[in-house]
């Protein structure tokens, strides 16, 4: 497999810095948005946490692809 050009890996790289914040805020504003339709309060913190969760695998997923010995 031929090695990517370094802007490609700079981008790829810059998005991972993005990925766990924005993961974590649209989880939280979807938690947010269910307690105001249903008029809970618990639903703000399992977005958050799914938010969260999603964006650690993502974030590993994308790490063992680019450090795959091959």
């Amino acid at each position: 497999m031929p090695k990517k050009p370094w802007p490609v890996l700079v981008g790829e790289y810059t998005s991972l810095a993005f990925l766990l914040p924005v993961c974590s805020a649209l989880g939280y504003g979807i938690g947010y948005l269910l307690d105001g339709e249903f008029g809970t309060t618990w639903m703000k913190l399992a977005g958050l946490v799914v938010g969260t969760v999603s964006g650690f695998v993502q974030l590993i997923r994308q790490l063992m692809r680019d450090t795959k010995d091959e």
